[in-house]
């Protein structure tokens, strides 16, 4: 019970800072540059444990969040392209550097350096994709598609959790996460595309529908949060499996680290930017 509780008032801060977040381009950006930062950090930590492993924490964390606040000053048209070019250095400094380091293993040091990027950094920065929309005169914030891909990713881990509970018979992926069933994800994703569709209804009601989706194309996005969702969480089992850990971290309590709370994030937020890119609406 004390566990249940703590998880829960974790919870509610959690949810309460991102919506809150959201609702400001200002406090979007300095929030989400804080946890791409310390993600990355959890997650050099934890591959630094490895045998033979060394990556450089620092730059690779600077790097990564460098490139979240470019993301953001192009997006928003505050910065032209180059300002991407000392975060390009960044790399290619990451990537030489092990010519001199004298490491045991730099191919999985250099595997690792990219994997930091690829898999955290530049996830957290699609967000300003999402979030920042041109038109022939100006470049405005909208909130709503990164709040949307945030509530879909929450509303499908309650709807998987319940219908999991009640109804799970059948491993979804027993080798990896032997807790999930395919009732749970199909409840999930079922309850998600009904407030994808419910999402459709209240925005285009109030006009505040920006991208015009119609009600399939909001059901469309809704199932490509839960299925990429999945994948990520099942990606981030993966990696803690492979390192021999139950959490990536402690620093939520009740939740574990950064990892365990974004990893269905890492892989939703570029699939639905495809996704609507596909819908070429961006």
């Amino acid at each position: 019970m004390k566990n249940f509780i703590v998880r829960t008032i974790t919870a509610v801060f959690f949810v309460a800072a991102i919506v809150t977040s959201f609702l400001n381009p200002r406090a979007m950006t300095l929030l989400f540059s804080i946890v791409t930062g310390m993600t990355i950090w959890e997650f050099a930590t934890l591959v630094n444990e490895r045998p033979f492993i060394t990556i450089n924490r620092f730059i690779c964390t600077v790097s990564g969040v460098y490139l979240f606040l470019a993301m953001t000053g192009y997006n928003s048209g505050m910065t032209p392209a180059t300002v991407f070019i000392p975060y390009l250095v960044s790399i290619i400094y990451l990537m030489v550097a092990e010519l001199y380091l004298k490491a045991k293993d730099p191919v999985n040091n250099w595997a690792y350096t990219m994997f930091s990027q690829l898999y955290i950094a530049l996830p957290f920065s699609l967000l300003n994709v999402l979030a920042y929309r041109s038109n022939s005169y100006e470049i405005q914030y909208t909130y709503l598609m990164p709040l949307s891909v945030f509530a879909f990713l929450w509303v499908n881990d309650a709807g998987a959790y319940i219908c999991g509970s009640l109804l799970g018979r059948h491993k979804l992926f027993p080798r990896i996460s032997p807790g999930k069933s395919w009732e749970g994800s199909i409840g999930g994703g079922l309850l998600v595309m009904a407030a994808a569709v419910l999402v459709w209804y209240l925005t285009s009601q109030y006009d505040v529908n920006d991208l015009g989706l119609n009600a399939y194309e909001w059901a469309g996005l809704g199932l490509v949060v839960v299925i990429f969702g999945t994948w990520g969480d099942l990606i981030e089992s993966l990696f803690k499996r492979t390192l021999g850990i139950k959490d990536s971290g402690n620093i939520l309590p009740g939740h574990g680290g950064m990892l365990d709370r974004f990893d269905s994030t890492l892989m939703a937020v570029p699939a639905s930017v495809v996704y609507l890119y596909t819908l070429t609406l961006l």
